[in-house]
């Protein structure tokens, strides 16, 4: 029997966490909730969620500072829901290792929608991990079944979701032009400076020098380019 993926939602408001957990469970997720930063903290280190659904207003800690603690301790999707509609918030929500935005008042079944997005693509890199657990490129190593990037001077980062999942594309298509829509599409990103932020936040990882970029390239007009050449172990 297959199990049920794992949604944590942390949020002050409880009628919010009922509303959104109450929706999810008649989509076969399972789902809890927690109304501050560290109770949330303690569950994740008892039990790991596939993701966490994060408000930025919580009574204990900034909403962003939960989430930059959660993306360096645990592998896992996060999604943030907030009143936060400002463009600076949704950009500082995605550079801390977000892979979704969504802005309060929300649409539950667009929610659920994103949820059920940022989860398959979980279980999809976990499938591919299976056969194909490790991509060389340049000097670097992707491990699909860790989201890690290690250098050969062992230098590692482990990525987020969204950005494993930019990556594990191109590195599907060396060589290929890849367009912003394709990648936009192919993410569910949820506003078009998403792709930005996070094609910066992979640059700066693997580029000697994000500002002039050899191995993603930028092809004006047309997309963007992965040059080198991938080799699957």
């Amino acid at each position: 029997m297959q199990t049920k993926p794992l949604v944590y939602v942390i949020d002050d408001e409880v009628d919010i966490c009922k509303l959104v957990c109450q929706e999810l469970d008649q989509y076969n997720f399972e789902t809890a909730f927690f109304t501050s930063g560290e109770t949330a903290l303690q569950a994740v280190k008892a039990k790991t969620p596939a993701l966490c659904i994060i408000d930025l207003g919580l009574p204990d800690m900034d909403g962003l500072t939960l989430v930059r603690e959660l993306f360096n301790n645990q592998k896992m999707g996060v999604m943030i829901l907030s009143g936060r509609d400002s463009l600076p918030d949704k950009i500082l929500g995605l550079e801390l290792g977000a892979d979704d935005y969504i802005a309060k008042p929300f649409d539950l079944r667009e929610l659920v929608a994103r949820v059920k997005s940022i989860v398959r693509r979980l279980i999809v890199a976990e499938t591919v991990s299976i056969e194909k657990s490790c991509a060389k490129f340049s000097d670097w190593s992707f491990d699909t079944s860790t989201l890690t990037l290690t250098h050969s001077n062992a230098e590692t980062y482990m990525l987020s979701v969204a950005e494993a999942d930019i990556l594990q594309l191109f590195l599907a298509a060396p060589q290929q032009i890849l367009s912003r829509e394709r990648l936009l599409s192919e993410n569910a990103m949820s506003f078009d400076r998403s792709i930005d932020v996070r094609m910066s936040r992979l640059r700066k990882k693997i580029e000697i020098d994000h500002k002039d970029p050899k191995i993603i390239k930028t092809v004006y007009g047309a997309g963007y380019m992965f040059t080198p050449t991938v080799e699957w172990l």
